[in-house]
């Protein structure tokens, strides 16, 4: 089976919200992003990027769904976000209709979704935080099928004329629109 596995270093939660946004650029409605990682790993910055990238509004205030399970933003292309950390079973995150938002018109991002392999097999790019120390992470992105790999593709092509730009400016971040 072929994948694709990218993994980019992040000094700072400005840094983490930008490969966020920069993904979300690539994304187009229909896409499932799952999200793992420790408490605190950066997963919901992560997410507020990514909601920057797909267009949504900036007064629009992204926040996790730990309590709500599911935060829904409306905008051009809407995001659904959710939470599994306090599913005990892959069942219950049906019985609460969840897996419904994967049949709905936005782009999915599903923190914590490690927990249950069924949520994983669903996503388009699983990512990965690997926390480093209070500022710093390790972040990991795979695609094991062609929909994914395509965007992962165009996501690394995307991240390496910024990288480049960093290497004038110092920080990779300026050049980010």
């Amino acid at each position: 089976m072929t994948s694709k596995l990218l993994t980019y270093k992040t000094e700072s939660e400005a840094e983490t919200f930008n490969l966020g946004r920069l993904l979300g650029k690539m994304l187009t409605k229909g896409n499932v992003i799952a999200l793992a990682g420790e408490l605190g790993g950066g997963k919901t910055c992560f997410t507020k990027g990514l909601a920057a990238g797909i267009g949504l509004p900036p007064d629009i205030v992204i926040t996790s769904p730990s309590f709500s399970l599911a935060n829904e933003y409306d905008g051009p292309c809407p995001l659904f976000h959710m939470d599994a950390y306090r599913m005990a079973s892959f069942d219950d995150f049906l019985s609460a209709g969840l897996d419904e938002y994967f049949y709905r018109d936005g782009v999915v991002v599903i923190e914590w979704a490690d927990k249950w392999p069924d949520l994983l097999s669903r996503a388009d790019i699983k990512v990965d935080f690997v926390i480093i120390d209070e500022h710093r992470r390790m972040i990991t992105f795979l695609a094991d099928h062609q929909k994914g790999i395509s965007i992962l593709n165009r996501y690394e092509k995307l991240l390496k004329r910024y990288l480049s730009h960093s290497k004038t400016t110092g920080s990779w971040i300026e050049g980010i629109n």
